[in-house]
């Protein structure tokens, strides 16, 4: 299940940067062409956002020093 989390935030982050590079920087668009790929862009920033919180809250690493017994 971790794996398939991970797949999704990675696939939705690429939508979000490919589609909002899309929208932004559209010249020969239509108006509906570009406000789509701004939705699309929004859809994959809110999915990844909330894969991200979700394999952060269920898999907390632990950054504790560790120390050498003798």
């Amino acid at each position: 299940m971790k794996k398939l989390i991970a797949l999704i935030c990675v696939v939705s982050w690429a939508g979000f940067w490919s589609f909002g590079y899309l929208a932004l920087s559209a010249h020969d668009f239509s108006d509906g062409q570009v406000m789509l790929a701004a939705l699309l862009a929004f859809a994959g920033m809110v999915t990844g956002v909330f894969a991200y919180m979700w394999l952060a809250r269920s898999y907390p690493v632990d950054y504790r020093r560790v120390r050498q017994s003798a």
